[in-house]
């Protein structure tokens, strides 16, 4: 697809969205299929694989990988915290389990090291939820205390009150203070280590930015995976530049409109769900080969969350600018983490945390997209646990 036409494309996907008055199929379906072209900026190598299956086909796999996919099935002590506006965030606790033999599993992850006698708490991304981290905590449960928590408006959280009070978008301070209310109600005393994955990263640092005290007194350790401290309006999603300048004039106004008419967008999006799963694996894996059970699961992730709640987050990743915010970890352990592929938080800007924070490891996964926890669990959670490690002796230097 050429420049221009993709800059068509997207000035078509307003025209459809704007003018959309009905409820009929037809227009919801165009609304959809607005929706896929303006998340992934333009169609553009999606045909290939629509064509080559039948879409009864599809629809069947789709059954079939939602019934039998063991992902997103770990459960632990579930729990709510209240954030600051009167949210309820809702967050599940894994305790370590002295009556179940986890040595095998401590010694491949840890060798013969006790891991660290911290609680490790998960933040997740844009349009995921905790589960998202299913790999690390099929790994590390019953090993490690850890907390995974859905951010607002996502997963088994509220929707945000002040959103859905018309209080306007979210933005990433917003967020910072959420974490912060679930470690006070799961994790309140004791060494912490922080991971977040892109909007998660995002979090941490929030939460850095906001109680630098919280920082030095009890986080022994930091782990950002496929995230970002700024200048997210430079990410080109692995498009042509005319494309690109074209998502970014009509995105905002474009997820408002959609935001406005979201039960004629969802039925869009059920009826376009092809071109929706070619779109999130794009952007989600770089191989070819992830498990197709793996990318369902990622796709019914991302698929579960409203169009009015993408509408309201997107506009606070233009305003994030968090590179500051990064000094308060440079005396602790921190791992940075990020595929190779990413078109969603390029690389780059890992190596941009990383320049900041000298000391940090910072590992770059080949043939990864921005679900690296996902495409390659393997290799992300033996750094966590290396990390984990270090952040014992942090934690025990910090207590003498």
């Amino acid at each position: 697809m050429s420049e221009n036409s993709t800059g068509a494309a997207v000035e078509a996907a307003v025209d459809v969205v704007t003018s959309a008055g009905g409820t009929s199929w037809r227009r919801a379906g165009l609304a959809g299929a607005a929706i896929g072209v303006v998340a992934a900026g333009a169609a553009a190598g999606v045909a290939v694989e629509r064509l080559t299956v039948g879409r009864g086909m599809r629809k069947k796999a789709r059954l079939a990988l939602d019934s039998t996919g063991p992902y997103g099935s770990l459960r632990g002590e579930p729990g709510r915290a209240r954030a600051d506006d009167g949210t309820e965030l809702y967050y599940e606790v894994e305790e370590t389990d002295p009556d179940q033999d986890v040595a095998p599993r401590r010694r491949r992850l840890f060798g013969r090291r006790n891991p660290a006698p911290v609680t490790v708490v998960f933040s997740h991304g844009y349009c995921l939820n905790q589960d998202s981290w299913h790999f690390q905590r099929a790994a590390l449960r019953g090993a490690v205390r850890a907390v995974y928590w859905d951010q607002r408006s996502h997963g088994r959280s509220e929707r945000g009150r002040a959103q859905a009070e018309g209080g306007g978008p979210v933005d990433i301070e917003q967020l910072g203070r959420d974490l912060k209310a679930v470690i006070d109600a799961a994790a309140p005393e004791g060494p912490l280590v922080l991971v977040g994955h892109s909007m998660g990263g995002m979090t941490v640092m929030a939460l850095a930015d906001q109680y630098p005290e919280l920082i030095r007194d009890r986080v022994a350790g930091v782990a950002f995976v496929g995230t970002s401290s700024g200048k997210l309006g430079e990410v080109n999603y692995g498009l042509p530049v005319a494309g690109v300048n074209a998502v970014r004039r009509v995105l905002p106004g474009v997820l408002k409109a959609l935001g406005q008419r979201a039960d004629l967008v969802e039925k869009g999006r059920r009826a376009t769900a092809d071109l929706f799963a070619s779109v999130i694996k794009r952007y989600s894996f770089a191989g070819r080969d992830v498990d197709p059970a793996v990318a369902r699961f990622a796709e019914r992730m991302i698929e579960s969350t409203p169009i009015d709640v993408v509408a309201e987050f997107y506009p606070a990743f233009a305003d994030h600018d968090k590179a500051d915010a990064l000094r308060h970890f440079a005396a602790l352990p921190v791992l940075v983490l990020a595929g190779d592929k990413d078109l969603v938080t390029p690389s780059e800007h890992s190596e941009a945390i990383a320049d900041l924070l000298p000391d940090a490891e910072l590992v770059i996964v080949p043939d990864a997209g921005h679900l690296a926890m996902l495409e390659h669990p393997e290799t992300v959670t033996d750094r966590l646990a290396d990390l984990l490690v270090r952040a014992r002796e942090q934690a025990r230097s910090t207590a003498v």
